[in-house]
């Protein structure tokens, strides 16, 4: 008997995939397995996808005993991890200014900058960097495009969009056989919305550093409309 697809759910950061991992808990049950040991963005490009090779290298033909695996890693860990075994791939997107926004925020909270795992953040703190500095600096330009870099987006089954997060999820959790229960509270306000207020001169600035996160997120709202043709 075949095996059923592997859900790989790909958590881009700050677009509600916290909560989403309530609905995959409730779905899988004991299949369900996160990744979020790689923390891609606390290394330069050259580091995270030499590790993203690495390890989907020498997970082939070693993968977990899982239904779902969710978290933080490079899309082509999983590419190329997975072989021939067939699986449904999902990530949430997030309007790219605003998801900057909450990621700077994240970043400042709670946070007493000594893990040794998170060197980009601990710099930022050191250095003080102004939500400018971080929107407009090399390091987290066009974060969904380096997460999904070597991995071309048409191959998603699903791509929601935080903004439309519980319409999204209750057309998507029955499809993969599980309910609509991740909390409304941890994606509250940020959704839709101004949730972060951003000066307008800087705002278009971002968004002509960020234009491939940009093009890629109109490119899944368009995508969002066509739903059903011939997507999951």
């Amino acid at each position: 008997m075949s095996r059923p697809p592997l859900l790989i759910s790909l958590h881009l950061p700050k677009t509600a995939g916290t909560s989403f991992s309530d609905t995959l808990r409730a779905a899988h049950g004991a299949g369900y397995r996160d990744d979020y040991a790689d923390l891609p963005m606390q290394h330069g490009a050259w580091t995270r996808r030499r590790h993203a090779l690495r390890a989907g290298l020498a997970l082939r033909g070693r993968l977990p005993e899982a239904t779902c695996i969710h978290g933080h890693f490079l899309a082509l860990k999983y590419r190329l991890a997975l072989g021939a075994r067939p699986a449904l791939w999902i990530t949430w997107m997030r309007e790219p200014v605003q998801r900057l926004a909450s990621h700077y925020a994240f970043w400042l909270r709670d946070y007493d900058g000594r893990d040794p795992a998170q060197p980009l953040r601990n710099r930022m703190l050191r250095e003080r960097w102004s939500f400018e500095r971080f929107a407009l600096g090399p390091e987290m330009r066009n974060v969904y495009r380096q997460y999904l870099w070597g991995v071309d987006p048409e191959r998603f089954d699903f791509i929601g969009i935080t903004e439309h997060y519980d319409e999204d999820l209750g057309w998507l959790a029955p499809r993969i056989g599980g309910e609509a229960v991740a909390s409304t509270a941890l994606v509250n306000a940020e959704r839709g919305g101004e949730a972060y207020p951003v000066d307008p001169g800087l705002r278009a600035r971002i968004e002509r550093h960020h234009v491939g996160d940009l093009a890629l997120y109109r490119w899944a709202l368009e995508r969002r409309g066509r739903r059903g043709v011939g997507l999951l």
